[in-house]
């Protein structure tokens, strides 16, 4: 019992102190060593409205907007790519966003992401905002290894595929109460709409209707959720 209290005071304690500076990075660290793993760590960003950020996610990026009480999880990446001195857009995350660990938030030229409150992203999924912008809304579920890409390369012939340029067909967006399976892939130009369901391992590249179940290479819609 006595060990359970002391862990408890000693977690809450240094979780009063942590923050996205350096100090309240330390004390997030010492927060830590007490606290349960993975995902019985998510009650911390409760403690502070600063939220949780992990000792070990990594924060690149010079124009990035936290909500309260946001958990950002280990081995995270938020990255702001520069390329030819253009620098991506911003990255903003609403209040009580949560980012499971390994996951990769990435900016690059004419491309934002921002991320709804009370979204969950589950672990190893990669968004990729380029030329255009990447909008999750809220209370939205994406299960791990989905991934997010608003841009691909040109394939013209007698050229290097990495020498093209990048091309689009507009931004992601998805809407409130949406959820994505395993695996999911979203490409560009698409909208998911409020509460719809995309199945495990689809590739998403047309617009799916609210509240419809989708499932396919590429994501058809096979029924909506009130029949």
């Amino acid at each position: 019992m006595f060990r359970k209290t002391f862990r408890l005071v000693w977690v809450r304690f240094w979780m009063s102190l942590a923050g996205f500076g350096g100090f309240g990075r330390i004390a997030t660290r010492l927060a830590t060593w007490l606290a349960p793993p993975h995902k019985s760590r998510v009650h911390l960003q409760n403690w502070n409205p600063k939220g949780y950020i992990a000792p070990t996610a990594i924060i690149y990026h010079s124009n990035l907007e936290l909500g309260k009480h946001i958990f950002i999880a280990d081995r995270v990446i938020v990255y702001q790519a520069s390329y030819q001195g253009k620098e991506g857009g911003f990255i903003r995350l609403g209040n009580s966003v949560t980012i499971l660990r390994d996951s990769v938030l990435e900016t690059g030229f004419g491309g934002n992401l921002s991320i709804g409150d009370g979204t969950w992203i589950h672990p190893r999924c990669q968004l990729n905002a380029y030329l255009a912008s990447i909008n999750i809304g809220r209370e939205v579920q994406i299960a791990p290894n989905c991934a997010f890409y608003c841009y691909d390369h040109g394939v013209a012939p007698n050229q290097p595929i990495n020498e093209q340029p990048l091309q689009t067909k507009g931004g992601i967006i998805i809407e409130d109460g949406a959820w994505l399976g395993v695996g999911v892939i979203v490409l560009s130009g698409v909208r998911i709409g409020k509460g719809a369901v995309v199945g495990a391992g689809s590739v998403v590249t047309r617009d799916i209707p609210d509240n419809a179940i989708a499932y396919g290479v590429p994501a058809k819609v096979i029924k909506m959720r009130g029949d």
